[in-house]
């Protein structure tokens, strides 16, 4: 299947190759990305951009391909604030007193699955497998966020926890704030069953008909994860038209993402980032 986008911006610096939003881009206020399997130096089932230190894998060479996504993106390695994603809702706000936590520093921040900041040069950091990065950007209030969807998070709206603490920390207003869909498995491959398209149906149920599409056996149904973040954000007051639909599935590229669903746990793992600036 051909790489390519219609609605994230493919980015190549060398043999290394991430994505961004182009509406984020034209803001000219952040730097972001979203990173591929591409460009790396780490070997075996790990090639070659692992950005997972938990994964197994040479903690060295990890370094090294956080070294290169930074001279590629602009973002400084000592900016990174990590997430520990647990699959939950917690958002926590970071300054930069948190500057360094998890790649230059201990601890990494545990049990969080959302960053939130209004702080230059403080970047945000999740980690990815399948699961939906989710970006927050008000270019009004300059206020930025980053959250890790998993079908748990996205179930628990987290986009829309999101947009609430936006709105009460630091006076953003839902229609100034940008948000992208980030690469991640697509509807054409998250098949489930029923423990979890059930609370699903129950959760969205204007949506179900098409959140829910019938798979190959009668007891599972494909899930649309990114059709469901969407209808949480509109819930929380985002504009359709601010809202970047990711069209890349990562179990559908294997050369170019590290999928769970695809390889399990012999595997790397991608990372979102977002900086002010």
């Amino acid at each position: 299947m051909e790489f390519s986008s219609n609605t994230l911006t493919i980015h190549e610096e060398g043999n290394l190759f991430y994505t961004t939003f182009p509406s984020f881009d034209r803001t000219g206020k952040v730097h972001h990305a979203f990173s591929t399997r591409r460009g790396g130096m780490s070997q075996g089932f790990y090639a070659s951009l692992n950005l997972g230190f938990k994964r197994g894998d040479d903690a060295q060479t990890v370094m090294r391909n956080f070294q290169r996504m930074s001279q590629a993106t602009g973002i400084y390695c000592g900016d990174m604030v990590f997430s520990d994603q647990v699959h939950g809702d917690r958002i926590l706000y970071v300054d930069q007193q948190y500057r360094g936590s998890g790649i230059l520093k201990q601890p990494m921040l545990e049990q969080v699955d959302g960053l939130i900041t209004d702080k230059k040069h403080v970047a945000l950091v999740t980690f990815h497998a399948d699961c939906v990065p989710l970006f927050f950007l008000d270019p009004v209030r300059e206020v930025i966020g980053l959250a890790h969807a998993g079908w748990k998070g996205t179930l628990k709206k987290i986009g829309a926890s999101m947009v609430r603490r936006m709105q009460e920390d630091h006076g953003c207003v839902p229609a100034d704030i940008l948000v992208g869909i980030g690469p991640s498995i697509g509807p054409c491959c998250f098949e489930v069953g029923e423990d979890v398209y059930r609370p699903f149906r129950e959760a969205f149920p204007a949506q179900a008909g098409s959140l829910l599409l019938p798979a190959a056996t009668e007891d599972k149904r494909y899930l649309d994860l990114w059709q469901a973040n969407e209808a949480a954000l509109l819930e929380a007051g985002i504009t359709q038209a601010h809202i970047t639909v990711t069209d890349l599935c990562t179990k559908c590229h294997p050369d170019y993402y590290f999928s769970h669903r695809f390889a399990g746990s012999r595997r790397g793992t991608q990372a979102a980032f977002l900086e002010l600036y």
